[in-house]
This record gives C-alpha cells, structure tokens and sequence, in this order.
C-alpha cells in the first residue's frame, strides 16, 4: 500500500502544510514499487529521516515504459494537437504557481538550499520554463523545400516518442521542468528517473501533472537508484532517447549503454570546471559580489560552478582581501531562516567527498585561504572555502568538487589565462570581467565553453540554451535548440509528374 507523506513546517521563512503519496508514478496513479523496498529520505540539515518513498526496479520500468508506449500510440504524441499539449503545459504551470510555497519548501527540505532561493529562483524560473515550451508547442513545424515544379517536398518535426530522462539532485525541481518541457511540447512520453537523494518534489509534481490533465503514462516518474534504474533507461530497448544530467564518469556509462542497446539518441549535460576571468580593469567590487556567487550559489552545487577564478596579478591581492571579506559574510545555517545564504550539502555522500578534496588540497601543498572545515555540530554544513597557491596539476584546480570551494589564482596577461582557464577537460561555462569590451569578448570567444558570460555568472534564462564543449556533454538544454533534442525530422516527397 502507498503512504502518504504529510509534513507541517512552521518555521519563520514558511509556513504550511503538505500531503501526498510516496510511491511511483506510472500510468496516472501512484504505485508501490515492484518489490516493496523503500528508499529512505533524509534531512540534510541535521542528518534525520524525512520520510521514505517506494524504491523502483527494472520492473518497474518495464512497466512505465509500457504504459509510455501505449499513451504515445493511443491518447498523446501525434494523437494530440500542439495546441493542446501547449494548454496542458500552462495547466501545469498554473498549478505550480498555486502551489508554489509548499513546492519550494519540500525543495528546501530534502535537498538542503534555502527556503529564499529555492521559492525565488528555483520555483520562479522553473514556472517560467514550462510557460516558455506551452508557447511553443504549436509551432514546431518543418519546411517546404523547392525541388522542381514536379515535386512537392516537406519536412516533418516528429516525436521521437518514447523519452528516458534521468535528473540531478542539485536542481531537483528546475532540471525536472528542463526535461520534461521540451520533451512534452514536441509531442514526446516521458520515464523520468528523480534522485535517490531528493526526491519529494518529483513525486509531488506527478499529482500536478495528474489535475492539470495529461493523459496516463505520458509522463512516468520513478525514484531509484542509478544502477538499477538509471542502467534500466540507458538499457531499455523501447526508449527511443536519453536524456541525463549529472556527472562525466556517469554520462559515460549512460551513453555506452545508450550506444549497446538500441543505439538511442542521447544527450547528457555534464560536469565543468569553469574559469571565471577577472582583468585589472574590471569593476572589482561588482567582479567580487558576481565570483562569489559563481563559487557559492547552491553551496557550490552547481555545474557551472565559478570554481577556478583567475585574478590578474596587478589586482590579485586587493581582490583576494575582498573576496575574503564577501565569503565571510556569507551565512550558513538552517535553510528556513530568513536571514541564511547557504544551507547543508545534499548528503553525508556528498559532503565526504568535498572535505576529501579540501584535505587533498591541504596534502598537495595549497593554501587554505578562509574556511576549510565544517560549520556546527550536526548536518552536512561546511563553511565557504578559499585555497590560494595552488599548482595546475592539483585535483582541486582540475576536477570537479560540487561544493562551496574555490580557488584564486594569478595570472599576467590574457595570452597566460586563455592557457590556464582552456587547461580542462570541461567546457560547460566561462566568465569574462572587464569594463574593455573589446578585450571581454575577444576572450570570450576564445574560451572553449558551452556559455560564456561577460560581467556576471550563472546568469540562465528559459530561452538561452545550455550546455557544453569537451566533456561537459552533448546538445543543449533550454530555448529553441532543446527541441531539436526531442523531435526526428522526416522528409517526405511528393511525386507530381516524374515519370519512370
């Protein structure tokens, strides 16, 4: 039998209740899992259990898949028109708006961002998101081609019918709208995999989606682990497309099996390690307030991070002071205080595995500028870090670390830090600061990233597609491009007069 979650928070950023089943979505009702395991939620601010909700298996998929396939072929895709599939996105989006504080509190929750920004940026953006793709649901169309007077020639923008998807614990909600906007608008039957970790808002948002009147199976969403149900979607010979956020090392397993299997198309956005250029004549205080967020929004849990910022050597010491000063001001604590800037890491998984990069740090011989250890007694908290002297060669300036850690480095001219910042093997973004534009977008566009921002970072918007070079992925997400992901053109030619 399904739980139900109910939860009251009563705290001084929220104040409200919530209640809905913990089992799988699959078919238009929520279902325990095949197997009747459960997965256990837990709170990072203090290490307790939240809740547990049903864990999915292969079967499980077998079974949504299914259930995808059948509403594809019966009450969704072609069977619909775009203009009702672009009336049942803002449906949902309504919805997601009604319901908006409770959604952002259950953000705030599990995965441990603050109340504030999950509700103002997450929440926000998200809705606006799927209002975008309602928008284009009945204009994804092809082209009449000119051959010759004796030929009709067309294209047709079809379905690729049905979409795995697998989502990220840092952006639980967000990324779920990235995925599912443009796979619904094109026409396209959705087995979405959320995080093992976070996963209370994808489950809530299976009920919107319910009352907002999409069609059973057109949207399935399984919580599971991601070698079994993560491998399961890669695997599944009647996925048409992959679609996966998450780490490099993963993307890799989900392509090769992606490739092994029915060779679906796949797109993965992935890991980055993004440079953020900081000239000598760059507005120093905007350039510090804009680092610090590049570094430190989302405790640092963000791909496009602002982890290696370059610092021209001129400037390099009144910027470090300052740099320090803005990250001492940062307040960490509970995300339902009104007054916190950055809660808990997601989970004891993750955060083990920032500290073992600030020890390695520490054991390669860099300086722990500011920070470097825990904040409190209990949770996954760990205070704003700053390394300085550091080599190219060290882990913390070349791997990914998904957390609250930067490292300031020096650099002469822009011959030196186009050498430094391209050194990766990511691509994902990049930031330029300079009151020269000339400069600013000469070295933007010699940067080998996906996104190049010019005097600020992180800056996202529901039309602006994202994603990266090198090995921070393939395709884009967002705007008009993230069609392209989920639809197969087809010509078709339409034979007036040749004669054989």
């Amino acid at each position: 039998m399904v739980h139900t979650f109910t939860h009251e928070w009563n705290t001084p950023a929220h104040k409200g209740k919530t209640s809905f089943p913990t089992g799988l979505f699959i078919n238009g009702q929520f279902v325990d899992g095949s197997d009747g395991k459960e997965i256990e939620v837990i709170n990072p601010t203090n290490g307790k259990l939240i809740t547990k909700v049903s864990e999915g298996t292969r079967k499980d998929v077998d079974t949504a898949v299914a259930a995808a396939r059948k509403a594809v072929e019966t009450t969704w895709g072609l069977n619909v028109s775009g203009a009702k599939r672009g009336e049942l996105l803002n449906n949902l989006a309504n919805l997601m708006e009604k319901n908006k504080a409770e959604l952002a509190a259950l953000e705030a929750m599990d995965n441990g961002k603050t109340y504030d920004w999950a509700f103002g940026t997450d929440l926000s953006f998200g809705i606006s998101v799927i209002k975008y793709y309602a928008g284009w649901a009945d204009k994804i169309h092809g082209q009449s081609i000119e051959t010759d007077e004796r030929k009709l020639v067309y294209t047709r923008h079809e379905p690729f019918g049905v979409v795995g998807q697998i989502l990220p614990w840092n952006f639980p909600l967000l990324l779920f709208t990235w995925k599912i906007g443009p796979a619904l608008a094109a026409g396209n039957a959705i087995v979405l995999k959320s995080s093992e970790f976070t996963p209370l808002t994808a489950i809530r948002m299976g009920q919107l989606i319910h009352e907002a009147g999409f069609p059973p199976g057109s949207v399935n969403i399984i919580t599971g682990y991601g070698p079994i149900v993560g491998a399961a979607l890669s695997e599944h010979p009647d996925i048409d497309k992959i679609a996966f956020t998450g780490s490099t090392l993963v993307g890799r397993k989900v392509m090769e099996a992606a490739a092994k299997s029915n060779l679906k198309a796949t797109t993965l956005e992935l890991g980055g390690k993004s440079p953020n250029i900081i000239f000598e004549d760059a507005d120093l205080e905007q350039a510090v307030n804009w680092a610090a967020h590049g570094i430190f929004w989302n405790h640092g849990q963000a791909c496009c991070a602002g982890s290696r910022i370059f610092v021209q050597s001129s400037i390099y010491d009144r910027f470090l002071k300052m740099f320090t000063e803005k990250a001492k001001s940062i307040k960490v604590g509970d995300p339902f205080h009104t007054n916190t800037d950055q809660g808990p890491q997601v989970s004891q998984v993750q955060y083990d595995r920032i500290m073992g990069y600030i020890n390695s740090g520490k054991e390669q011989g860099a300086t722990v500028h500011l920070g470097g250890d825990r904040y409190g007694n209990e949770g996954y908290f760990i205070n704003p870090t700053i390394f300085t002297d550091t080599k190219p060669d060290m882990k913390i300036v070349q791997e990914e670390i998904f957390g609250p850690v930067g490292v300031v480095i020096k650099f002469e001219d822009e011959e030196d830090v186009l050498r430094q910042a391209n050194d990766t093997v990511y691509g994902l973004a990049a930031a330029v600061f300079s009151q020269n534009i000339n400069r600013a977008l000469q070295t933007a566009h010699k940067l080998k990233a996906g996104t190049a921002w010019v005097n600020c970072v992180n800056q996202l918007h529901p039309n602006v597609p994202f994603g990266g070079y090198k090995q921070s992925g393939i395709g884009r997400e967002l705007g008009e491009y993230a069609l392209h992901h989920y639809t197969n053109v087809k010509a078709v030619h339409v034979n007036f007069g040749h004669k054989q």
